[in-house]
């Protein structure tokens, strides 16, 4: 007898007839002998619905009463596949996150899960029952319901199988796998049979939205066998392994993009040295994640500062740099809104270089200006304008020849 997590995102459990068809999906796990322990995701559009609702009182609702608001979601997935799986005459049981034992830090709508008393899913396990497990979500020391953030749902299923150390933790998405790009928009678009975590965890950062980065994290850490699967089509997945046992011969294996990207520009820092370590400590106190980080010196002595970050962000951002603009030591502030992020990804290319000429070379021939660049060993991101992100996307997909022969 084997453990297996299944996670199924919002649109595989959209609909009556969608949990009917997931049922299906952990009834033939259990018929193989397995242990199933099922983590899902709010229903299609709930947590959009919710998030506008909350933003129709208020355009910065209060964190806490968010996460208290949007943990609702998920309650509702739990109790309608329980009680669906029930009705097929396999016994099941639905937890919250706090129910399974999830605990996190103290941070509402970002926070990271720090410890899983697994004692309650095994007992349930030992049962003979199916547990279903409420994504997203966990609780604090103190007893506070708290949110793991967007996508947080394949962080729980990642974790659960970490801890539970299941045999395999099966994704289940809308797509069939992880692709070379996002096939909803570019349509030569080809399914990769294997990626490596190191690959996958650049290209979720980057904006692939098929996974969570803090999922691939854990499977790193935890060496979790991971398989991102279609909850429609029964096919292959694409798997997510140590390295890469498939399609070696691709240097660049993925192209990546994510819109709402602003540019931050803090002019005339008169100390540098000391402003640097204080922004970005200041920034990070209040949780808001900088991305690419370019610095430059002017003539007059002073430097200028410019930081990419999601554009949800960048309100409280501002906010947090007025309030602290005696401390910080600047002149004045600049922001750029409507920008994207346009990233190429792939383990082969520590060992060929050139790369990160050619996709600059490329941009150029398609008259797309450059406005941040960062690279590391594996990939290779620069910032537009958001009118050129998927002209950018789809020449890069095509010069490295990505698409389906």
């Amino acid at each position: 007898m084997g453990l297996i997590v299944q996670k199924f995102g919002g649109t595989s459990v959209g609909s009556i007839e969608r949990i009917l068809n997931v049922t299906e999906r952990i009834r033939e796990e259990t018929v193989r002998g397995n242990q199933v322990v099922v983590v899902v995701s709010a229903m299609g559009k709930t947590t959009d619905q919710l998030v506008g609702m909350a933003k129709e009182l208020s355009p910065q609702p209060n964190k806490r009463e968010m996460d208290m608001l949007l943990s609702t979601g998920e309650q509702v997935t739990i109790a309608l596949l329980s009680m669906a799986l029930n009705a097929k005459g396999l016994p099941a049981v639905s937890f919250t996150g706090w129910q399974a034992g999830i605990e996190t830090e103290p941070i509402h709508g970002n926070a990271r899960i720090s410890n899983i008393k697994t004692e309650s899913i095994r007992e349930q396990l030992d049962a003979g029952k199916v547990v279903i497990v409420a994504g997203f979500q966990g609780i604090t020391e103190d007893g506070e319901i708290t949110t793991l953030g967007r996508g947080g749902s394949d962080t729980t299923a990642v974790a659960l199988a970490a801890a539970l150390k299941a045999d395999k933790c099966d994704i289940y998405t809308d797509v069939t796998g992880v692709y070379t790009t996002d096939p909803r928009y570019i349509k030569d678009a080809r399914k990769l049979l294997s990626v490596s975590y190191d690959e996958m965890l650049e290209l979720a950062n980057l904006g692939a939205g098929v996974l969570h980065p803090r999922a691939v994290e854990f499977a790193k850490n935890y060496e979790v066998r991971l398989e991102v699967r279609s909850s429609i089509e029964k096919t292959e997945g694409t798997v997510i392994e140590g390295e890469a046992s498939m399609e070696q011969n691709l240097v660049v294996r993925g192209v990546a993009f994510e819109d709402e990207i602003t540019r931050v520009t803090v002019l005339g820092l008169t100390n540098s040295l000391t402003s640097l370590s204080t922004i970005f400590t200041t920034l990070a106190r209040n949780h808001i994640n900088v991305d690419i980080i370019i610095q430059s010196t002017t003539e007059a002595g002073t430097a200028n500062l410019s930081f990419s970050i999601h554009t949800n962000d960048w309100l409280e951002t501002l906010n947090v740099l007025e309030e602290n603009k005696e401390l910080l030591g600047y002149e004045q502030l600049d922001a750029e809104n409507k920008l994207a992020k346009v990233s190429i990804v792939g383990s082969g290319m520590i060992s060929n270089p050139g790369v990160a000429a050619q996709m600059f070379e490329v941009l150029a021939s398609h008259n797309i200006p450059i406005k941040m660049v960062s690279t590391s060993e594996i990939k290779v991101s620069a910032v537009v304008e958001e009118k050129h992100m998927l002209p950018a996307v789809e020449a890069l997909h095509k010069a490295f020849e990505l698409g389906n022969q």
